[in-house]
């Protein structure tokens, strides 16, 4: 006999850190949509664009499907943030507006805090499916990472911590 946490991980209760990081989850990502969308006005470089594209679908996947899963336990998600107005970055003047080099390191360092935030979830969940659910979040986080890797290193924006280097 399973008791109430056996059998379908659909059908056990979220526990409270459960319901609190899902929520989070969903709350960071509808954030980073908005912020994404405001880098990819500031944006010049097409690479890093694509970048952000692929980080605004990935966001607004996040939150949608977070936010089905605190429906099914009868929690209300935070609502999504309005739309930016269109932008031109030539609209945007020299000192108010962020560089490549800046956004680049900005999402390098927002996806490596989401990879700990995955971990951490995964680690502390009980019920299966939310453990893998931010696990498959964990998986395209890295692989978003290993693109931005290679495009701050391609365009000479990454700015590495001191080298050892043995002679």
């Amino acid at each position: 006999m399973a008791g109430i946490l056996g059998g379908n991980p659909k059908d056990e209760p979220m526990h409270y850190g459960e319901i609190f990081n899902v929520w989070m989850s969903s709350t960071a990502a509808k954030g980073l949509v908005s912020l994404y969308r405001a880098f990819q006005s500031h944006a010049g470089d097409d690479d890093l664009k694509k970048v952000l594209g692929d980080l605004i679908n990935q966001s607004e996947l996040e939150s949608s499907e977070c936010d089905a899963l605190l429906g099914t336990v009868g929690i209300a998600s935070v609502p999504t943030l309005p739309d930016r107005p269109e932008v031109k970055v030539e609209d945007i003047p020299a000192g108010a507006r962020f560089t490549d080099m800046e956004i680049a390191s900005k999402i390098a360092a927002d996806n490596a805090a989401g990879l700990v935030g995955c971990s951490t979830i995964m680690g502390m969940s009980i019920r299966e499916d939310i453990g893998a659910l931010f696990a498959k979040y964990h998986l395209t986080k890295a692989a978003i990472g290993i693109k931005i890797l290679h495009m701050n290193k391609k365009k000479g924006w990454l700015i590495p911590p001191p080298l050892h280097i043995k002679g």
